[in-house]
C-alpha cells in the first residue's frame, strides 16, 4: 500500500472516531446544559435548550462537512426502522399547523433539535466503518455520563433525598442516563470492546442512589432477562452480580426507609402514584377532544393544569402511550408501536447470541419504563438510537463493513472492505 494513502486512512479513521465520540459525549452531557447556565452562570432558563441546540447544530455541520465526497454505506429505505423515524418526524413538524403550544418558536427549537440529532447519527454512519463509529458514539456517550453521575454526586440532595435538581437535573433523568448508560456498556462488553465492569458497577450504584423508581424498576426487569437469557454469562458471574446486588441493597437500606416516610407522608405531585393518577385522568379525557391526530408538537406545557397544594406542572403525560395519543391521536399510537415493532424485528435479525439478548433487553427496559415515564418531545428509546442501532445491526447482519474513508482520500487500493465481526 502507498504510505500516503495508508496514513491517510489512518487519519480519516481516528477523526471518525473521534468525531463520533463527540457527538455521544454531547447526547448524553447536555441534559445538564440548563443546569449549569442557570445555577451556576445565573442565566435565564431557556439559554440552556438555546446552547444544546447551537452546539447540536455545530456538530451537526461538522459531521456534513467530513462526509463531503463519502461514500454511501447503507441505503435508509431498505431499513424500516428508519422508515418509521422519518414519519414521525414529518408528522410531528405537520403537527405544528394545529398545536396548542404556549409558544411554538420554542417548541419548533426543539423539533429542530431531534431532527439535528437523526442527522448527525445517520450521516456519521455513512461513508463509515459503521461497527467502529458506533462503538464510538456509545463511548462518548457512556462517558459523558459518568461525568454527569460525579456531577450527582456532588450536587445538594433535594429535599426529599434523592440526587439532583428538582427543576434543571432532576432524578429520574439522572436515572434515566445511567441505566441507558449500562446497557450501552453491556452491549460493548459483549461485542469484546473495552473492560466495562467498574463502569457499570459506578453507574449502578448511581442509579440505585438515585431513586427513581421507575427506571429502577424497568432497569430491573430488563436485567433479569439479559441474566437468564445471556448463555455467554457464567453461574458463578450471575451469582456474584446477584450477591453485589443484594449488598448494595442492605447498604442503602436506611435511606430506602427514609425516602419511603417522606415519599408516604410529604411526596408532592410530581412523583406519587396519586399525582400520576390525577395526569392520566385529565390526559384520558383530553385525548377524546382529538382523537385521529391530537393536539400537537409540545402541546401539554402550560395548558394541562397544575397539580396538588404545590401546584405541580407536568411536562408530559407520564405515560408514553397517553403521550403520543394526546401529541398525535391515533396516528401517535400506530407511530410508536410501528417503531418499537421494527426495532424489534431489526433486533431478531441477528443471530441468537448475548448481542442480540443485550439489545433486546434495551428494548424491554424502555417498555416497562413507558409504563409511568415519557419524553415531551421524543420517544423514550431517541430516534437518533434507533437509527444508530437498526444502521449496526443491518451491517452485522449482513456481514458487511463499510467502505473506509480510503476511496474519500485517495485512490481504489485492494483489500479497502472488510467484514463486520460475525455474531457468536
Amino acid at each position: 500500500m502507498n504510505p500516503d494513502v495508508e496514513f491517510a486512512l489512518v487519519d480519516q479513521s481516528e477523526v471518525g472516531s473521534w468525531l463520533a465520540f463527540a457527538v455521544g459525549f454531547y447526547l448524553s452531557l447536555r441534559w445538564v446544559f440548563t443546569l449549569f447556565f442557570v445555577r451556576v452562570l445565573g442565566a435565564e432558563p431557556r439559554t440552556g435548550p438555546v446552547a444544546s441546540l447551537v452546539v447540536g447544530l455545530l456538530l451537526l455541520g461538522v459531521v456534513v462537512f467530513s462526509s463531503v465526497g463519502g461514500t454511501r454505506t447503507w441505503e435508509w429505505k431498505r431499513i424500516a426502522p428508519l422508515r418509521w423515524v422519518v414519519l414521525f418526524l414529518v408528522v410531528s413538524a405537520c403537527s405544528f399547523a394545529w398545536t396548542e403550544a404556549v409558544d411554538r418558536t420554542s417548541s419548533f427549537a426543539y423539533w429542530l433539535g431531534m431532527a439535528s440529532d437523526v442527522a448527525t447519527v445517520a450521516l456519521l454512519l455513512q461513508g463509515r466503518s459503521v461497527v467502529s463509529t458506533a462503538q464510538s458514539l456509545m463511548k462518548g456517550f457512556i462517558w459523558s455520563t459518568c461525568f454527569l453521575a460525579v456531577v450527582a454526586w456532588l450536587m445538594p440532595l433535594q429535599e426529599d433525598l434523592r440526587l439532583g435538581d428538582y427543576d434543571y437535573f432532576n432524578t429520574n433523568q439522572i436515572g434515566a442516563l445511567c441505566a441507558f448508560s449500562i446497557l450501552l456498556a453491556q452491549y460493548l462488553m459483549r461485542r469484546k470492546d473495552g473492560r466495562w465492569t467498574w463502569v457499570i458497577g459506578f453507574l449502578s450504584v448511581t442509579l440505585l442512589r438515585s431513586l427513581s423508581k421507575t427506571t429502577i424498576a424497568a432497569f430491573v426487569v430488563a436485567e433479569v432477562f439479559l441474566l437468564i437469557q445471556d448463555r455467554s454469562v457464567s453461574r458463578r458471574t450471575k451469582a456474584l452480580l446477584t450477591t453485589a446486588v443484594v449488598v448494595a441493597v442492605l447498604a442503602f437500606w436506611g435511606l430506602f426507609e427514609a425516602y419511603f416516610d417522606i415519599y408516604s407522608n410529604a411526596g408532592n405531585q410530581a412523583e406519587t402514584l396519586t399525582g400520576r393518577l390525577g395526569i392520566w385522568a385529565w390526559v384520558a379525557d383530553a385525548i377524546t377532544e382529538k382523537v385521529w391526530f391530537g393536539h400537537g408538537f409540545d402541546a401539554l406545557w402550560k395548558v394541562m393544569p397544575p397539580f396538588g397544594a404545590d401546584q405541580f406542572e407536568a411536562r408530559h403525560a407520564e405515560n408514553e402511550i397517553l403521550q403520543q395519543l394526546y401529541a398525535y391521536g391515533v396516528v401517535g399510537v400506530a407511530m410508536l408501536c410501528g417503531l418499537y415493532w421494527s426495532f424489534y424485528r431489526q433486533i431478531r435479525k441477528l443471530a441468537r447470541g448475548p448481542v442480540r439478548v443485550v439489545l433486546t433487553s434495551l428494548l424491554l427496559y424502555v417498555l416497562v419504563r413507558g409504563l409511568a415515564e415519557a419524553e415531551p418531545f421524543d420517544v423514550l428509546l431517541p430516534l437518533w438510537a434507533i437509527v444508530l442501532f437498526s444502521v449496526l445491526i443491518e451491517c452485522i447482519e449482513r456481514g458487511e463493513e463499510p467502505v473506509t474513508a480510503i476511496e474519500v482520500v485517495g485512490p481504489k487500493v485492494a483489500g479497502t472492505h472488510a467484514s463486520a465481526p460475525t455474531m457468536s
